[in-house]
């Protein structure tokens, strides 16, 4: 779908995102084994048509090391807060431990297994590759999930330029975070 990741990028310029020049292949290469993070391919074709700048947006050139870990841990360790401050605990975990320590322990091995999600701009991700086009953009804070995006152009279009989300849009599944996504907080994941 690059013509999609296109239209993004050039939806996103129209909106007044400054953009840096894209990253070249062997920066995007560079990125993912420093940070053991494969990009889909959607994400990849976005950051190397051109690296959005400024507040709010991952900039994998500039930003400290810290920052970047913290983002990429942001998901997962959203999760472990709700579980550890906040009772969550689908079903499908089993018996919730009694003790905090072991239940947060439990939640992160279980955790480990959901497929990872890159930091897109704020609290917006995109699902890990490898990933079919078009990936899906979620909005994600703690274990509250929303859809943001069939796309990146539907994600850019309502983000940045106001665009109400269509209701019948048809959105790719990402394995347990659809889910959430979807409503299901703590029923069977």
């Amino acid at each position: 779908m690059p013509d999609l990741v296109a239209q993004a990028v050039e939806a996103l310029a129209d909106a007044g995102a400054r953009l840096e020049p894209g990253l070249s292949g062997a920066e995007l290469a560079a990125v993912q084994a420093r940070w053991g993070v494969s990009l889909c391919g959607d994400h990849a074709a976005f950051l190397g048509l051109g690296v959005p700048v400024g507040d709010g947006w991952v900039d994998w050139r500039h930003d400290p090391d810290e920052v970047l870990r913290e983002r990429l841990r942001a998901p997962v360790d959203g999760l472990l807060f709700d579980v550890t401050h906040n009772e969550f605990w689908p079903a499908s975990w089993g018996a919730r431990p009694a003790d905090p320590d072991e239940a947060t322990e439990r939640a992160a091995t279980v955790l480990a297994g959901w497929p990872k999600l890159v930091p897109l701009y704020a609290h917006r991700y995109l699902p890990a590759g490898p990933y079919p086009s078009p990936g899906p953009v979620l909005s994600v804070v703690q274990s509250d999930v929303i859809w943001y995006g069939s796309d990146l152009l539907e994600w850019v279009q309502r983000e940045f330029l106001g665009v109400p989300l269509p209701t019948h849009t048809p959105r790719p599944e990402i394995a347990n975070w659809s889910r959430l996504a979807d409503g299901y907080d703590d029923y069977d994941l």
